[in-house]
This record gives C-alpha cells, sequence and structure tokens, in this order.
C-alpha cells in the first residue's frame, strides 16, 4: 500500500528535499546512517524480553529451544528460529546487530550504544498497559508498553550526549524504526477470547498512541523514520487455530481468516493517512511507511513460489493441531515439537515467522517496493 500524497507539488518538494540531503551529506555510510534506534514488540525484539525475564526470574517459553537454533544456536530472546528483519537491516548497513537496552543498561557500554540501540520488548502494546488491565483484558506476563520504551530511550539519551545539541545530532543520524507495534495489542484482545468489536473499537486509539510518538521523537531530533504497518493476524496459525471455524470466512486464495486480514487493513490504511498528514507538518522529516502487510502477503499468496514446500500456515514448532499450534503448550514448552527444515515454513510458532520468511521480507521492503518512498532509493543498502 503505498502513501498517498496530498498534492504533485508537495511530491515535487519532497523528492526535492531527498536530493538535497543526499548531495548535502546528512545521509551517512553511503548514504546511510550511523545507527539503528529501534521500539517494537516481538517481531523486533533482539534480547530486552530476556533481560526482563533475568531480573524477574521468570522462566519463558522463548528462552528455550529450538528459538535461536539456526543462527545463534541458542535462544537469545527473539522470537525465531534465527535472525529478524531488524538484524537483516542492521547487517545491511554495516551495523552490529541492536544490543538491547536493558542489557546495555547493565554493562553501560555507551559506545556500542552509539551504534544503534533497541527498545523493544516481546509482547509489548502500543496502548499503555492500563488500558487493558482497566477492561480486566489479559496481558503477557511481563507486558510492557510504548510508553515505556519511549521513557528508556529519554533516560539513555544522557549516557550518549552531554547536550541537547548533541542528542538532537545524534537522534537525527540514526534511523529511527517504529516497530512493528500494534500487533500485539491486538493479540491480547484474541488471546482473552473476547469480541471482535473490542479490536475494531481500539484500533484509532492504538495509531494515535504510534503517531504520537513518532511525533515524540520528531520533537526530539528524528529525521528518518521508518514506520511500519502490522502483519497479516489472519493468516498467522494461533489466530486460525483459535478464532478459525465453519462460520468464519477463509480466503480462497492463502487460506487466512478473512475478518482478520481486514481488520489490519483498517489499522494500516488510517496509519498511512495519519502519516500523509504528519509528513506535510514536517516536510524536512523523511517518513518512511513500512508495507509489512503485503510484503509478507505476497509469500501466503504464493508459498511454493518462494520455496515454502511446507505451506504458509501451519507453524513449524508447535505442539499438534491442524495449525500445529496450541496455546497452552507453545513452541519452546515441553510438549513442542519442531519441524526438520524451518526454512521450508513460513510460520514458526504460531505469532512468528522463520530466519528465511524475514529475510525475504527485509528484501522486499528495504531492497524492494514495499516502503513508501523507497528505502532503497534513500540508502542503497547491501544486497547479500
Amino acid at each position: 500500500m503505498a502513501l498517498s500524497l496530498s498534492s504533485m507539488s508537495f511530491t515535487s518538494f519532497f523528492v526535492f528535499y531527498i536530493i538535497q540531503q543526499l548531495c548535502g551529506g546528512s545521509l551517512y555510510a553511503n548514504g546511510c546512517y550511523t545507527s539503528i534506534i529501534n521500539f517494537g514488540d516481538s517481531v523486533s525484539d533482539t534480547g530486552n524480553i530476556k533481560e526482563l525475564a533475568s531480573i524477574s526470574d521468570v522462566t519463558l517459553p522463548v528462552l528455550q529451544p529450538p528459538y535461536g537454533e539456526t543462527f545463534f544456536h541458542q535462544p537469545t530472546g527473539r522470537c525465531s528460529n534465527g535472525r529478524l528483519i531488524i538484524d537483516f537491516l542492521a547487517e545491511s548497513l554495516g551495523l552490529p546487530f541492536l544490543p538491547p537496552f536493558l542489557h546495555d543498561k547493565e554493562t553501560n557500554n555507551t559506545e556500542y550504544m552509539g551504534q544503534g540501540v533497541n527498545y523493544a520488548v516481546g509482547a509489548a502494546t502500543a496502548l499503555d498497559t492500563s488500558y487493558f488491565i482497566e477492561r480486566g483484558i489479559s496481558t503477557p506476563i511481563l507486558s510492557t508498553d510504548l510508553g515505556l520504551q519511549l521513557a528508556w530511550f529519554k533516560q539513555s539519551l544522557s549516557s550518549i550526549c552531554s547536550n541537547i545539541s548533541d542528542c538532537r545530532n545524534l537522534v537525527g543520524r540514526s534511523l529511527i524504526m517504529m516497530g512493528e507495534i500494534g500487533g500485539g495489542d491486538y493479540n491480547n484482545i484474541v488471546m482473552d477470547a473476547r469480541p471482535i468489536k473490542e479490536i475494531e473499537s481500539s484500533i484509532p486509539l492504538v495509531i494515535d498512541s504510534i503517531i504520537s510518538a513518532v511525533i515524540e521523537l520528531i520533537d526530539l531530533g528524528a529525521q528518518t523514520l521508518v514506520v511500519p504497518g502490522i502483519f497479516p493476524l489472519g493468516c498467522s496459525s494461533s489466530f486460525l487455530s483459535l478464532r478459525g471455524s465453519e462460520n468464519e470466512e477463509y480466503d480462497n486464495t492463502t487460506g487466512c481468516l478473512v475478518r482478520f486480514n481486514k481488520i489490519v487493513e483498517y489499522h494500516n490504511q488510517l496509519l498511512q493517512t495519519k502519516l500523509n498528514h504528519l509528513q506535510e507538518l514536517h516536510p524536512n522529516v523523511i517518513i518512511i511507511y513500512a508495507d509489512y502487510y503485503n510484503a509478507a502477503m505476497q509469500i501466503f499468496r504464493s508459498p511454493y513460489k518462494f520455496g515454502f514446500t511446507d505451506g504458509a500456515l501451519k507453524a513449524c514448532c508447535g505442539s499438534g493441531g491442524l495449525y500445529n499450534y496450541n496455546k497452552s503448550e507453545p513452541c519452546g514448552s515441553t510438549f513442542a515439537t519442531v519441524c526438520d527444515d524451518p526454512n521450508m515454513y513460513v510460520d514458526w510458532d504460531g505469532l512468528h515467522y522463520t530466519e528465511r520468511a524475514y529475510r525475504i521480507i527485509f528484501k522486499s521492503l528495504f531492497q524492494g517496493p514495499y516502503t513508501t518512498p523507497q528505502f532503497s532509493s534513500l540508502c542503497p543498502v547491501s544486497t547479500s
């Protein structure tokens, strides 16, 4: 889905601004950035959930094998068998994997933080956790929210820059990744078996929370932000297992739940509308919409084309059932099993994708057409 700019004159100005930035040297490292600052949920958490669990003395399935088996050969807190989109992005920019904020907070490794830091936490929500508590909606243990991540970010700025001007310069030279975030909000409602109307009513609130965070980061000096939509929830084996029934409508091409994907489409459309308006208010800032939905849907529509010979809707790691997902025995728990070759699967554990699926989605986004404006036109990242 593309961001439709309001007028041809604004489009012309934006193109002129990008050229000016590239020629003027405000983008770095061959037209790219000196660091990545990331916020979000389990789609991009590189270990904050692991640190929280350690601090709280909590055992989580995601911190058990087979998580991490493909690339890191051990659980790292990443919700996959290997690398995530944010990992592939860092590699392509010639930067190290983003350290989790909570880890570096303990080690005070400020030099490493200067090349990027990750504030994302597994199961984080865009809405304040009080929103769910007030409505009696269950949330995962150690659940956090976007507001807390922003507070962490502002707290850590003091350790990596000495004054306001230095902080603004550091933030301005960084690529700010905003998620994805929002999927966890809807997942909480689904996992708690609430009516679908509760998801629908929360969407404008979720979007407003994301936009407020973007505005706050712009006020702190952000010059380039990537703001993703969310993935097709109706194609996840968890949603298919928990909410699928003979009364639901399934997409004839993909087998995904139509109703839940329409909710995602509405979320993404509303987000794009708000981002368009924000871009007009801040023409000197580059706001990039990342179309996670369609970057993933191309795989669900043609899984065999992408080499996923075991299909797209069944989880690689799980404990049985049509889609190999059981909420009571998730991947990493005692009775869960793992497929022989995760490279043949899109879905890793019912809620997240495999490393290979994330790699394809990364390339479609940052080397392909699924960002607006196209990221590759701003930053010709490595194609390795």
